[in-house]
């Protein structure tokens, strides 16, 4: 992914103005700088594609997801009120927990006290949360400043301890605790997941926590960016130590995953929790797993999660991608004071300067890249190929089983729903064969013309692997509105019930077992590239 300047001028990179602000608030930046060919006047089937509703085929009535979202929710779980800067933030000392375990909070705030609640983020009929727990009134006060380690420029705190948070009683899950501090000065988030022990016969929701810690600028660093706005003040190691940055403190979380999770719950089907510093640090977690789902922006992956999801897709495990540039930063995890894995890191193009791999470990740049070359496209089946854009989702093969029940036709588009980045398939590159391509979009990236592709294939165990192609799959699960009012990307009403019926489709299908083998592909992709492919 490139670094750069956002284009309307502000500091940082585009690429974090794009990804790293809640809703739609990121909606327009950068259009003109790349140039996308979209003239807003797409056709799309109309009336004809439908959102699925809960219990639709192969879902489990019975699975604890279900049961859970039986309970009723609390819409008012959501931050009304941020408050100034630093009122009130915090961080939690385990990224996640299994259910019964302890961690604790580390809190600062400029008031007297606050509070802490606990809400599960799923389905709950729309409410979208569930307060499970709440703490007592505690004692508030403000924390020491950030710390920055002058060799890799990582940011961190050592806050004490404000609480321990006992999560017995906890269904496993997605949870955002939210501080609230005395006399309304302010709320923020912060995450956790309650994580599953076991995934066998479930499908494996992966919060990706590396990403969200790649892009948090807590403190003014982050793996983009120093206080300089550029490239080369960036920290090349970032700390879960520290809040997240972004108005909410909850980092990509509720944009680019919460839509899909309350889906997959609406859905009933038989879900598992775990996040990405889970999967690379436990060989077994994924065995005999149905599928494995990496969520709208799930880039920075480690070695061995890598190495640990390819081997659940060779032993049948279904992967499916729903987002784009995902698995293509390479990074490694080391302890911080407070555990192991708390820190990231990625040295990106300065690897040679990076003291593990000057030990032997592998570089901590892009996996497509030398030393140690593998490109995502080995797993994926797609390889990221650009950013930014803003175009429409074209539809090619309107005859396959994921767009069963959508109504579309050959042509059909859906404006604003390829972007900000995006993938594609591209045979210079390792493919797995026969791979089908079910939309081939037109984009043009920064004058660079190209295409965005929604492709599937088949592994040698039967596994099925989805990639969506854009990553503004999961966010346009929640879009409802007229495409202009340029909220969600202005992405409308009819994307998003295509993108919800066709990810109904294939969580149905890939919780039931190797969906290469029930749905093989037929390789459409010298058809689709002309004979190039």
């Amino acid at each position: 992914m490139s670094e750069q300047r956002s284009p309307d001028g502000a500091r940082g990179s585009g690429r974090r103005r794009f990804l790293g602000l809640a809703g739609g608030a990121a909606a327009g930046l950068g259009l003109a700088a790349c140039g996308a060919a979209d003239s807003g006047g797409g056709t799309g089937p109309g009336a004809s594609v439908r959102a699925g509703s809960p219990g639709a085929a192969g879902s489990s009535p019975s699975s604890s997801a279900q049961r859970e979202n039986d309970r009723p929710g609390n819409p008012d779980w959501r931050i009304g009120n941020a408050g100034a800067d630093r009122a009130i933030e915090g961080w939690a000392d385990r990224v996640s927990v299994l259910p019964g375990e302890s961690f604790g909070l580390h809190v600062s705030t400029t008031a007297p006290g606050y509070q802490v609640t606990a809400y599960r983020v799923g389905y709950y009929g729309g409410a979208r949360g569930r307060k499970v727990w709440q703490s007592a009134h505690l004692p508030g006060s403000r924390q020491s400043a950030a710390v920055v380690d002058k060799a890799t420029r990582m940011v961190s705190t050592g806050w004490s301890r404000s609480t321990a948070v006992d999560t017995t009683g906890w269904p496993e899950g997605s949870y955002l605790l939210r501080l609230d501090a005395d006399g309304g000065a302010g709320q923020r988030y912060v995450p956790v997941t309650v994580r599953s022990a076991d995934t066998a016969g479930k499908v494996v929701v992966v919060n990706g926590v590396a990403t969200w810690q790649a892009y948090n600028e807590w403190g003014g660093y982050n793996l983009y960016n120093g206080p300089t706005g550029g490239y080369p003040t960036r920290s090349l190691v970032v700390s879960f130590d520290r809040p997240y940055q972004y108005a909410d403190g909850a980092g990509l979380f509720l944009v680019y995953e919460a839509p899909l999770i309350a889906l997959a719950e609406k859905l009933g089907l038989p879900l598992a929790y775990t996040t990405s510093t889970d999967l690379a640090g436990s060989p077994d977690l994924l065995k005999g797993a149905r599928a494995v789902l990496s969520l709208g922006h799930d880039e920075y992956w480690s070695q061995e999660q890598r190495a640990h999801v390819t081997a659940a897709r060779d032993a049948g495990t279904n992967v499916a991608i729903l987002g784009a540039n995902c698995c293509y930063r390479r990074v490694r995890y080391e302890p911080s004071p407070t555990g192991a894995d708390r820190q990231v890191v990625c040295y990106k193009t300065s690897f040679q300067d990076d003291p593990g791999f000057r030990a032997g470990k592998p570089p901590t740049n892009d996996f497509r890249a030398a030393p140690q070359a593998d490109p995502e496209s080995s797993l994926l089946g797609v390889i990221y190929d650009g950013y930014p854009v803003d175009a429409p989702y074209v539809v090619t093969n309107p005859g396959h089983w994921l767009f069963a029940g959508t109504g579309v036709k050959a042509g059909d588009s859906f404006p604003h729903l390829v972007g900000v980045e995006y993938d594609r398939v591209n045979a210079s590159f390792t493919t797995p064969r026969p791979i089908e391509v079910l939309a081939h979009s037109p984009v043009v990236c920064e004058g660079r013309k190209s295409f965005s592709d929604t492709a599937f294939y088949a592994a040698p165990s039967g596994a099925g692997v989805f990639a969506s192609g854009t990553m503004r799959w999961v966010e346009a699960l929640d879009a409802t509105g007229d495409g202009k009012s340029g909220a969600d990307h202005s992405i409308d009403g009819q994307a998003g019930a295509l993108v919800q019926k066709v990810t109904e489709n294939l969580l149905t299908a890939f919780a039931a077992g190797p969906a290469g083998k029930a749905h093989p592909p037929q390789d459409n992709v010298a058809a689709v590239y002309g004979g190039k492919h």
